[in-house]
């Protein structure tokens, strides 16, 4: 695959109370932070997105927890994580399934927009702004952080900030693009230049592959279960698949 095994370059700027924010980042996706809840702006490809995601979700929190499929609240009396939350486009879902949510983002304007999303929906989601690893967050069940790994400024420690929340016998899920021929193509060149994606929201070089992310996961403790790609065609549009050059969501849980 090819550059598949280049390094992934450093971003520079973190301090040690900031260790894995990226000030340019948090700027980036926080100036979106009023049109976040439209399906048709400048978030709509996160919109078309979700739906994906949840699916792979929903499935692996029965896996995990032994829920019954039919449940409509599968996570009632569990504690859940958004990490990179944006304005609540899974936080909000994730209460929903009985969760009691708590998110996270680096952005503040992203957690005003997610608070007020929130208390109109009927919603009590506990948002937070600021470095993962400085909030002293412990003991959920369920850990998400879908499509941040690249944004990040240091990513062994944004991972190992993320398993410090985690508790025992939970359960965690990662989403990120791979760093492919295909990303760049679609994710980048295509997708920012066609107006798809707001321009300057995708570094290809910070994307990870699946390979580097088990590596990472292992190092920070963790071992990779279940995968998939999350793939795209012109007739099933955005879609789980055994294809992921495009983009992939893994779960995760403490190693024994």
């Amino acid at each position: 695959m090819d550059n598949a095994t280049e390094t992934t370059p450093a971003i520079p700027g973190p301090t040690a109370m900031n260790a894995t924010i990226n000030d340019k980042e948090a700027a980036h996706f926080g100036a979106l932070a009023a049109d976040w809840w439209d399906p048709r702006g400048s978030s709509a490809m996160l919109h078309k997105l979700n739906p994906v995601r949840l699916r792979f979700i929903r499935e692996a929190i029965d896996a995990h927890f032994g829920a019954e499929s039919r449940s409509i609240r599968p996570l009632a009396g569990k504690r859940a994580l958004d990490v990179g939350c944006g304005a609540g486009l899974l936080a909000e879902p994730l209460a929903r399934l009985g969760a009691q949510v708590t998110g996270v983002d680096a952005a503040p304007e992203n957690i005003a927009a997610a608070r007020t999303h929130a208390e109109a929906m009927g919603l009590a989601i506990d948002y937070h702004a600021g470095e993962i690893g400085a909030l002293g967050l412990t003991g959920f069940d369920l850990v998400c952080s879908l499509e941040v790994i690249e944004h990040v400024a240091d990513k062994r420690a944004f991972l190992a900030a993320l398993v410090a929340t985690l508790a025992p016998g939970g359960l965690m899920i990662l989403s990120c693009p791979n760093r492919t021929p295909v990303s760049r193509l679609l994710m980048v060149e295509a997708a920012e230049r066609l107006g798809k994606v707001p321009r300057g929201t995708h570094d290809w070089n910070q994307f990870v592959t699946p390979e580097e992310l088990a590596d990472l996961a292992t190092e920070a403790g963790l071992q990779i279960g279940a995968r998939s790609g999350i793939a795209w065609s012109p007739t099933a549009g955005l879609h789980l698949s055994h294809e992921m050059s495009l983009n992939y969501i893994v779960t995760a849980k403490l190693s024994d």
